[in-house]
């Protein structure tokens, strides 16, 4: 267990890297139990990397990703699921072969248990129950990220992490999708959302962090940050 007082997910100076290319700079991040955490920054500021060294993806040292009190960042990435982290990858990458169900299904692999099963997801998403025999790939582009929520939230994760949720889809299907997002959450599931879209950012978060060129640039209550202020973490802007 944790120790008392310290956050369920943290990054301490954690640095990242594509080759000899860096990509992360002493980034410091931190989820607590039960929060809602936006991550913004403009496109290469390094948001999806750092999704990827807190689930395994990329390697980092061991005590610079703690999960839980457990340091894990040179953990695979199967290891990290089972201890209860979960990406909702960008693209959302569905399995082809599979139909919706069986791509719902294979995020059980974990076998954590907890409150996520099909018939709760489907009655958080009824769509899906509705083409539950269709392939994956053959729904619209809303339905496929509703189906990569729903295969992540199988694995019955306590912190859940969302890479670009609204890229590509239109503002009703964002909104329907956020909308979901409260009763994700109301079980104390922890969420980082990764989004391009500062006002949706700042409505579903508590807190935001914003990346600029593999570094921290803000970090803030969602509710007390300003335009200004994040225009200027965004974009470098000198003030």
């Amino acid at each position: 267990m944790s120790a008392v007082g310290a956050p369920l997910l943290q990054a301490r100076s954690l640095a990242a890297f594509y080759g000899d290319a860096q990509a992360l700079f002493g980034v410091d991040f931190h989820v607590e139990a039960g929060e809602v955490v936006a991550v913004i920054g403009a496109n290469g500021a390094g948001k999806s990397t750092l999704l990827k060294c807190l689930t395994g993806l990329l390697k980092a040292a061991p005590e610079a990703v703690r999960f839980d009190g457990q340091p894990i960042g040179a953990r695979p990435p199967g290891d990290i699921v089972r201890l209860g982290l979960a990406m909702v990858p960008e693209g959302r990458r569905l399995f082809p072969s599979l139909s919706v169900e069986e791509n719902l299904l294979m995020g059980a692999f974990a076998a954590r248990p907890g409150p996520w099963h099909l018939e709760r997801l489907y009655g958080l998403f009824p769509i899906l129950k509705d083409k539950r025999r269709q392939p994956g790939t053959a729904l619209s582009g809303g339905q496929q990220q509703m189906v990569a929520i729903g295969r992540a939230l199988m694995s019955n994760p306590r912190v859940l992490l969302c890479d670009e949720l609204s890229l590509g889809l239109a503002p009703i299907v964002i909104k329907e999708i956020y909308d979901a997002l409260p009763a994700i959450t109301g079980e104390g599931m922890s969420v980082v959302v990764v989004e391009q879209d500062v006002t949706v950012a700042q409505r579903v978060s508590r807190r935001v962090v914003c990346l600029q060129e593999g570094r921290v640039s803000l970090e803030g209550p969602s509710e007390q940050l300003t335009r200004a202020q994040i225009s200027a973490a965004y974009f470098g802007a000198q003030g």
